[in-house]
């Protein structure tokens, strides 16, 4: 080989490292920002199938702000008037279980006759299910049996 030849060959093997360096760090600064992306996301969770309010349906939305809250909002449609359910009730509660499978009580929906009812809170704590009972008192620390709505673990 010539020194025509070994240089050229040289500054091939350095353009092959540049054009690999260039894609890594072009492939890191794209996964940081999907990263970003899809943790600034709203996670979707649909209410599975109710046993006692079949044609209730519903969605929730959880988004992690920049205070590292997480801000959990709920869309339902027809959920039944609380006093016509078997047995009648004075509530519905939201309820949120975290990584210590612990049910904390989030607040409480208002009842209506209206088909779409809404719910928004903050908590400082991950919900990783989130269910609605039936109570006769909205204050309640621990929920009733009258599971009305929940979620899947996600």
């Amino acid at each position: 080989m010539n020194s025509t030849e070994v240089k050229g060959a040289w500054n091939e093997q350095r353009g092959m490292k540049t054009t690999t360096l260039t894609r890594t760090f072009l492939t890191g600064i794209l996964a940081t920002a999907m990263l970003f992306v899809f943790s600034s996301c709203a996670k979707k969770i649909t209410f599975l199938t109710s046993s006692v309010v079949p044609a209730a349906e519903g969605q929730i939305s959880v988004k992690n702000d920049k205070n590292n809250n997480y801000n959990i909002q709920m869309e339902i449609t027809n959920l039944a008037d609380i006093e016509r359910l078997q047995p009648a009730r004075k509530s519905y509660v939201v309820w949120m279980e975290t990584v210590d499978n612990l049910p904390k009580n989030i607040g409480r929906i208002s009842s209506s006759n209206k088909l779409k009812v809404s719910f928004e809170t903050v908590s400082s704590m991950r919900p990783i299910k989130i269910f609605i009972t039936a109570e006769e008192d909205e204050t309640s620390q621990y929920p009733g049996s009258m599971v009305v709505l929940t979620t899947d673990r996600f």
